[in-house]
């Protein structure tokens, strides 16, 4: 049975034009998550990618290391109705770990250590529109906000943004995740509000 963390309610809007409508500024960083937070250490950590014809192939620590690293700032807009401006992160563009796939797939579904998935279109992981993160604020990512590494899409509510990232299946079509199958929105742009099946 999955334990859901307090967090998942909001509170009024905001007039800056970085936020998105619905959403209220928070200089916190809150922690929410379905179910207990997984602690992985580096050398155990891996990513697998699998491709639209089953093909597999994994990305050890060290390596996903010696892929070209970004730094970079982005706000991020959680679907519970917190914005938190201008956050700092070190990672690896998502672009530079499927670069090896040339997959004709339009869909990603993202895992996670712990059981969590979500899913995207596959051009919003490209482009420099995501990244596999391990800092923040200059520091290593600590395991309540998805460390040793999540997936970070900032452009989109941070329910997509899988903490404990583990595994990309690429696909020809588009399977929910974890929220999405509760719910939620199968895209969640924060600047349409779409946080629920029907935005």
């Amino acid at each position: 049975m999955s334990v859901i963390s307090r967090g998942f309610g909001g509170r009024g809007g905001a007039s800056d034009p970085r936020v998105p409508p619905g959403q209220y500024v928070t200089h916190d960083f809150p922690v929410l998550s379905a179910g207990p937070t997984p602690y992985v250490d580096t050398d155990e950590w891996s990513l697998d990618l699998t491709d639209v014809d089953d093909s597999r192939s994994a990305l050890s620590w060290t390596q996903l290391m010696a892929k070209p690293i970004e730094e970079f700032t982005v706000d991020l807009h959680c679907v519970t109705t917190w914005t938190k401006l201008g956050t700092t992160w070190r990672g690896v563009p998502v672009s530079a770990v499927l670069d090896d796939l040339d997959s004709e797939a339009e869909f990603a579904l993202v895992h996670s250590y712990g059981g969590y998935t979500t899913n995207l279109p596959v051009e919003d992981l490209l482009d420099g529109k995501a990244w596999i993160v391990f800092e923040f604020e200059g520091e290593p990512l600590e395991p309540v906000h998805g460390g040793p590494a999540r997936l970070l899409v900032p452009h989109l509510y941070l329910w997509k943004s899988a903490k404990w990232v583990n595994g990309i299946e690429l696909r020809h079509d588009d399977e929910p995740g974890f929220w999405e199958t509760l719910g939620y929105h199968e895209y969640g742009d924060p600047w349409l509000e779409q946080r629920y099946a029907g935005d």
